[in-house]
């Protein structure tokens, strides 16, 4: 059962997390583990992408820090798609096996990806107050990021009361979501042509750079 899953819990569990990134997912239902997959990878991208915009990064280091980003960008949509794949089937579940009501409304964005922009919503509040409390830098700079911290769990909650809703809705029958593939191209060297060996030359026109 899906019952234990709603958003109260994941904002406890992506909090929790963030204090002591050995914690482990609940117990439970196998979603919990695409949930953790997702939130480590976000975790580790963010770390990454602030190591790589060191001003002092020489180009190696800079060029380790993007395929590292890649990796971690390609495995966090993967858990994406997972956690949407096991949310469905145990959606669907509840519905005993009956499709949506006639007229149940197509979500744009699905409940993975919803989890997935909680996760990066609870790494900027996390980061914020960190910021928030640096009384050394300055009276200006606290009572910014005080503000920014203000709006940001604001904008949590109201995506976590839309994610409850969603998913009582695909529950109901009312509502329901597809499970879509990212096919992120940059990361496959069938798909990428500077991997493959024909790289395009072309550029924007004449534009300036």
């Amino acid at each position: 059962m899906l019952k234990e899953f709603n958003a109260v819990s994941l904002l406890r569990w992506h909090d929790a997390q963030l204090d002591d990134a050995r914690l482990p997912a609940p117990a439970g239902h196998v979603v919990w583990r695409w949930v953790e997959a997702n939130h480590c990878h976000n975790r580790l991208l963010w770390d990454e992408e602030d190591r790589a915009r060191r001003p002092d990064a020489g180009s190696a280091a800079i060029a380790a820090s993007k395929r590292l980003i890649d990796r971690h960008n390609q495995l966090r949509n993967d858990a994406v798609e997972a956690l949407d794949e096991a949310l469905d089937e145990a959606l669907l579940a509840q519905l005993a096996g009956m499709p949506p009501r006639p007229g149940a409304r197509l979500s744009s964005e699905t409940a993975g990806a919803m989890v997935d922009r909680l996760s990066i919503l609870a790494l900027k509040v996390f980061h914020m107050r960190v910021q928030a409390g640096r009384t050394e830098a300055g009276a200006e700079h606290v009572n910014t990021c005080l503000a920014r911290l203000q709006r940001l769990v604001q904008q949590r909650h109201d995506l976590a009361c839309c994610l409850d809703r969603l998913l009582a809705e695909v529950a109901s029958g009312q509502a329901y979501f597809k499970v879509y593939r990212q096919f992120k191209m940059y990361n496959d060297p069938a798909l990428n042509p500077w991997l493959y060996g024909a790289a395009p030359g072309r550029d924007c026109g004449g534009a300036a750079p």
